[in-house]
């Protein structure tokens, strides 16, 4: 089931987990800007991989999507190659799939994939 929002704001529930999905290069300007004021976490899903599905599932069963300080951006990787790649060239980070990116502060904070996601502490 999909919520749907402005383009830049559309939001997408997976296992009830509320994503702002990205579909826009623009976005990550927007991404950029809300890490100085709070933690921005971009999932990176490829939607043809069991492995990607797993973890993202296991990702949304640990952690709150309501969490206040932290808006949870979800890239789909077959749709939007494109923005993967600019967010490799824009956080200087090296691509993956599945890939978590988490920003504060304007930085890169932590960068994992596959299972090593599961392992990233986001508060």
């Amino acid at each position: 089931m999909a919520l749907f929002g402005n383009i830049f704001k559309e939001t997408k529930t997976i296992s009830n987990f509320n994503w702002i999905i990205l579909n826009n290069e623009i976005q990550l300007d927007e991404i950029l800007k809300n890490s100085k004021d709070k933690t921005v976490v971009i999932f990176k899903h490829s939607t043809r991989c069991g492995v990607s599905r797993g973890v993202l599932k296991q990702f949304e069963s640990e952690n709150n999507s309501k969490t206040k300080n932290i808006d949870f951006y979800y890239l789909d990787l077959l749709k939007f190659r494109e923005i993967s790649n600019a967010i490799a060239v824009k956080f200087n980070i090296e691509h993956q799939s599945p890939q978590l990116i988490v920003l504060k502060n304007g930085k890169v904070i932590a960068n994992a994939s596959h299972y090593d996601i599961l392992s990233i502490q986001l508060n």
